[in-house]
């Protein structure tokens, strides 16, 4: 008995199905190379981040978008997604500098991301007089500087609260603005500006406060807005942030819109767009 030949269709067909058997395989290889490669850039290199409100201002405004550079001190649970615990302490730690924006997750809940400036280190001690910080007995250099200008539309509210100044205003276009007083602090050598809108503020002075070993005080640049080192977790702050919680170092904006942009109108899309803050060092 002869065998019988394969049908020439059939033989085709199934080197077809082969060719994208293969082909899919191939993609599904890449598919999972592409995404361990972002978990590790994620994990070990930069993550982005979101800010989501003024307690920054006027370093970082709602709507900027930010890399998060995770070797500068080292590795923790919070380096990986989802915080997973999968070793204890900290690889490679490396310590924060006075003046760093840091991110870490708040220690009320293990889980919000913040974002602050590193104020004081482990030994430091820390208070406010009169809105003025002071560090280990010495008053942080503050001096006026020129307002800054914020367009009503990319500020929250330019009133400090119920019975507060109210910093609205118009530009010289006639358009409505928050006009807010600015400084500028110097911390080792390093300057940057922030805001104190209210004499006199509840957090404007505080008891003297040593920073514990792995443990570091923060304070938010818009100093009347900020929930930070000044309150502890019960008062509403955030209290002293523990090494443990630090996810990175915010290093520098990428991207930046100021919230006008209507998804039904590519024309607002644009126009939303702060070109001038992309590219923003911190």
């Amino acid at each position: 008995m002869t065998a019988l030949p394969i049908d020439p269709a059939r033989e085709a067909h199934r080197a077809r199905a082969d060719a994208q058997f293969a082909q899919l395989k191939a993609g599904a290889r890449i598919v999972f190379a592409a995404v361990l490669l972002a978990l590790g850039l994620r994990s070990f290199v930069y993550e982005p981040f979101n800010i989501p409100s003024e307690s920054m201002l006027p370093t970082l405004m709602v709507g900027d978008q930010l890399f998060v550079a995770k070797w500068p001190y080292g590795y923790g649970r919070f380096s990986l997604p989802l915080g997973l615990p999968l070793f204890d302490g900290r690889l490679f730690d490396r310590a924060p500098r006075r003046g760093d924006v840091i991110v870490f997750k708040s220690p009320r809940d293990n889980r919000t991301d913040f974002i602050k400036r590193v104020i004081g280190v482990p030994g430091d001690v820390v208070r406010l007089r009169g809105g003025q910080v002071e560090l280990n007995g010495r008053l942080l250099p503050k001096r006026r500087i020129a307002d800054v200008v914020v367009a009503l539309g990319e500020a929250a509210d330019c009133s400090s609260g119920p019975g507060r100044p109210d910093f609205h205003t118009r530009d010289a276009a006639g358009r409505s603005v928050c006009r807010f007083p600015r400084f500028a602090e110097t911390i080792d050598g390093r300057d940057y500006a922030v805001l104190d809108q209210i004499d006199g503020d509840l957090r404007d002075d505080t008891a003297p406060i040593r920073v514990p070993a792995g443990s570091y005080f923060v304070l938010g640049d818009n100093r009347d807005d900020s929930a930070d080192s000044r309150l502890t977790v019960a008062e509403g702050g955030v209290g002293l942030v523990p090494a443990s919680n630090l996810i990175g170092r915010a290093t520098r904006v990428f991207f930046s819109v100021d919230g006008s942009a209507r998804l039904a109108d590519p024309r607002t899309w644009w126009s939303s767009l702060r070109r001038e803050r992309i590219g923003t060092a911190l």
